[in-house]
């Protein structure tokens, strides 16, 4: 082997797929289920680099003929490279998550940080918040020795402002698991997971839920990978490869899930945005029959609803986990609570074709807050600026293009919405967010750019006419139709 990955498991694994779209050698997976196999892999010395997994990145320090100064504070190894059969050590995860944080905004300075976990990782994110200037790193285990504090006492500390997950809780294949109730810290400002995959953990998915900015440690996983691949080839790489990488490859990877009723034309899109994407096509339907050995009808008419809406959470659960997917599922997959959520573990979720989306955004921001405001019976559930992070920034997240839209930011793109402000509906303006998410109209706009192409100006199309482009969207949609025949 000359690049690759040891762990005691990597089924779930990415590392691959980033150092080879990254530099393009040969990069293996090489799994080393106990300690044995793993000293007799170091004392080998088989390879020109490797990455280093759970859990060896301590076992393998004592083999370094040199550890860098950081990766030697740490205790921890993630990259060692064969030299003239000497090994150099090194931690990039430490790179990896400075570079998660600051991408992000998020501010350790003076900040109460909650780290999840007792292992390597803990000990690298540790050294990063101190670095930064952490007012308090606190440490919760599920024991709670050495210091540590229990989940359950942790919980007991409201002043916690970053919370950052180290432990495997919530990782493939055990999704779903989480080890803290968020509400116990109100003075929450952020929450970073470690794990990657799924893009979404248990965790992350609570802290969205709660409003609160949640990160994913895939990105992560990209900026370590870039920076180990430095020292593997001896090359200097342009940070912006981190970015592009992660873009790319959580866009490969991101399932999409499609709902809606029968006949609205869910399965034929869903195939053909599947051949389009060159992810597999899962019918969730189809799965349930394959599972149970009964066609729907039937599992109706012997079992009843309750029992049909069991084995289509229990598909859910079992489709959600993988990735590369285009998934259409029925209608009815939203009276289970909990499906919606799962399925965005791994990607966005969508309505089918034939759906209330009548593609106003003012309107889905406005109709978006009132039903969670009478679904919750508290009106300052989701507040306005929150509305608006949604249709912009958190949008742009959903579908693979952080940083690339959403933003106004210097090397994203030009994405323009114009308003004219001076309207009636619109005056008094208290509050600019909350004039915008809960009075703004379609007529108010006057100009939209589109990656730099002004394509309405003064409320009108600037170029061709509206019926010249409905007749080329009905085409293209002709063309995904048949591919999906």
């Amino acid at each position: 082997m000359e690049y690759g990955l040891i762990g005691a498991k990597l089924g779930h694994s990415y590392s691959k797929i980033i150092h080879e779209a990254v530099c393009g050698y040969s990069y293996e997976l090489h799994p080393l289920p106990t300690e044995e196999e793993a000293h007799a892999f170091m004392q080998a010395k088989a390879f020109k680099a490797i990455n280093v997994t759970i859990p060896y990145k301590k076992l393998v320090i004592p083999y370094c003929d040199e550890v860098e100064p950081r990766a030697a504070a740490i205790g921890a190894v993630n990259t060692v490279v064969n030299r003239d059969g000497k090994l150099y050590g090194y931690n990039t995860d430490y790179t990896g998550f400075a570079y998660l944080a600051r991408c992000h905004g998020v501010k350790f300075a003076g900040a109460v940080v909650l780290v999840l976990g007792t292992g390597g990782t803990h000990n690298t994110v540790t050294a990063v918040c101190q670095d930064a200037g952490a007012k308090q790193v606190l440490t919760a285990s599920r024991t709670g020795k050495d210091g540590a504090l229990t989940y359950e006492e942790a919980q007991q500390h409201p002043e916690i402002n970053i919370i950052i997950n180290t432990t495997p809780a919530g990782m493939y294949p055990n999704n779903g698991s989480c080890l803290l109730d968020l509400h116990a810290f109100p003075k929450l400002e952020a929450v970073l997971d470690c794990v990657y995959n799924p893009f979404r953990t248990e965790l992350l998915l609570r802290a969205e839920e709660l409003g609160v900015p949640a990160y994913c440690g895939f990105e992560m996983l990209v900026a370590q990978a870039v920076y180990a691949a430095e020292h593997f080839t001896g090359q200097k790489l342009p940070e912006a490869v981190i970015a592009d990488t992660h873009r790319k490859l959580k866009r490969d990877l991101s399932n999409v899930a499609i709902i809606g009723m029968p006949g609205c034309g869910k399965s034929t899109i869903g195939r053909a945005l599947a051949k389009t994407l060159g992810k597999t096509y899962v019918d969730l339907d189809e799965v349930i029959e394959k599972n149970t050995g009964m066609p729907i009808p039937d599992i109706f008419a012997r079992e009843g609803e309750a029992s049909f809406r069991k084995y289509e959470s229990q598909a859910v659960a079992e489709i959600s986990k993988q990735t590369r997917q285009v998934i259409a599922c029925g209608g009815g997959v939203i009276k289970t609570p909990g499906n919606a959520r799962t399925l965005r573990q791994n990607g966005p979720v969508t309505d089918g074709p034939s759906s209330n989306n009548d593609l106003d955004m003012w309107d889905e921001m406005r109709t978006g807050s009132f039903l969670q405001k009478v679904a919750t019976g508290d009106p300052c559930v989701l507040p306005a600026y929150e509305v608006l992070r949604m249709a912009t920034t958190r949008a742009a997240d959903a579908i693979g293009m952080k940083g690339e839209i959403g933003v106004l930011a210097e090397g994203a793109r030009a994405d323009l919405i114009v308003l004219n402000l001076d309207k009636p509906h619109l005056t008094p303006c208290h509050d600019l967010v909350a004039n915008l998410v809960y009075c703004a109209k379609p007529s108010d706009v006057e100009t939209v750019m589109v990656d730099g192409r002004i394509v309405v100006r003064q409320g009108a199309l600037a170029n061709g006419d509206f019926g010249a482009i409905r007749r080329e969207v009905e085409r293209r949609l002709g063309v995904l139709q048949r591919r999906g025949e």
